[in-house]
């Protein structure tokens, strides 16, 4: 069917026929509209802050309190942020960071307060939760925010078991995007005693959880090559750990034991990356990624690329593939995966297969050389991009071919 003109058929017959003619004009009216009901990503705290420096560091601590995937999941929020020097006051009580995951909860409010809402407040003042409360963690209502709206158009905050505490003001609208998300810039800190009580985090025995679902080996190889500290020590922040199976080392330890101590230190420490990544963000996360190795010149990263279901991580000498969970206990998560990840910092990168000469076809130019290992092979079926659906492109693409059919442009 031609883009000048959509064929429209309804349920009861019109006079002329059972379809009408639309014109060019009405065509591009309805694309448009078919194009506004896509869905729209969903808002990024975390790539809204990054366009202003003076909030890096609120913004490093929302990610490794893992409150940036809590803002992200909720469709109504408002984040009330505080700038490097007010999160240097915060950060010399030397908290830990379950405390200060609560701290910060209770700067983000499970309601929308935009610069004109903040300062049309009726009454002058009210109360909104916020995610401290939201999390179970606050007592009775210790959770909530006052906001009240002072004269001279001062918008001052206190939590609430700190009420008489007004130094945190309003000081300007960051981003707003109505009424989705609202993120405005506040004076100080809020305080809060209920919010910075000590609140100890779960104690988790890595070595003891991976050995139970199969990573014996692997948890031996955590201590006896001197890694376990350092992963340990990466807990409370968050941790992913890639274990590959006892039968994929239990193969591999011949190569293993050539390794100097230092090699094999390196090596565990690549199967770690310090932050919590769930299936659901490493499935959207396609780049490189740090690991507990890399240290500065030394890289030591992988690239995370998604097929499908399938999530793979592959580094410059094998790929290997995630093929389930052994331990989810936020803020630790472990993966079993088929192959030992090997860094090409420590074995040679795998070769690349010869050019394919100028005559042949674009398919016999893809594959994989006759020579090329199994590794090799699986990154050229598996590269980027390949076979995928982005909707955006393909859709402003149609839309241009209607318009340029129907005369429009």
């Amino acid at each position: 069917m031609p883009c000048s003109t959509i064929t429209l058929y309804t349920s009861k017959r019109l006079s002329g026929g059972g379809a009408m003619q639309l014109s060019p004009a009405l065509t591009l009216s309805l694309l448009l509209s078919l194009l506004s009901l896509l869905p729209s990503n969903a808002h990024n705290i975390t790539h809204i802050l990054s366009g202003h420096p003076d909030f890096s560091t609120f913004n490093h601590y929302l990610t490794l309190t893992h409150l940036a995937a809590e803002i992200n999941r909720r469709e109504t929020i408002t984040v009330c942020a505080v700038d490097n020097a007010a999160m240097s006051t915060l950060l010399a009580k030397h908290l830990p960071l379950s405390t200060l995951h609560n701290v910060l909860s209770l700067h983000v409010f499970a309601d929308y307060f935009g610069a004109k809402k903040l300062h049309q407040i009726p009454k002058g003042s009210t109360l909104t939760a916020t995610l401290f409360q939201a999390t179970g963690e606050a007592s009775g209502t210790s959770g909530y925010v006052n906001i009240t709206n002072q004269k001279g158009g001062r918008v001052s905050f206190a939590a609430i078991d700190h009420a008489g505490d007004l130094s945190a003001t309003f000081v300007k609208s960051v981003f707003e995007l109505p009424y989705n998300i609202s993120v405005i810039q506040i004076s100080h800190i809020l305080t809060s005693a209920e919010a910075e009580a000590p609140n100890p985090s779960p104690t988790l025995n890595l070595t003891t959880l991976i050995s139970k679902q199969g990573c014996t080996s692997f948890s031996d190889l955590l201590i006896s090559s001197g890694a376990l500290d350092t992963f340990n020590e990466n807990l409370d922040g968050g941790l992913t750990v890639f274990c590959p199976s006892d039968a994929v080392l239990t193969a591999f330890m011949p190569k293993y034991k050539n390794l100097t101590a230092a090699g094999k230190m390196s090596l565990v420490l690549y199967h770690g990356v310090p932050v919590y990544q769930s299936m659901q963000t490493l499935k959207s996360s396609n780049g490189l990624m740090n690991t507990l190795a890399t240290d500065g010149a030394e890289k030591f990263d992988f690239t995370v690329q998604n097929d499908g279901d399938d999530v793979m991580l592959k580094t410059k000498v094998v790929t290997a593939t995630v093929s389930g969970t052994v331990v989810d206990k936020e803020p630790l998560i472990a993966y079993k995966i088929d192959k030992v990840l090997l860094p090409a910092e420590l074995f040679k990168p795998a070769k690349v297969a010869p050019a394919p000469k100028a005559e042949k076809a674009d398919a016999e130019a893809d594959a994989p050389g006759p020579n090329a290992s199994d590794d090799e092979a699986a990154d050229t079926t598996n590269d980027n991009g390949a076979g995928r659906f982005n909707g955006g492109p393909l859709v402003t693409a149609a839309l241009v071919l209607c318009l340029g059919v129907s005369g429009l442009i």
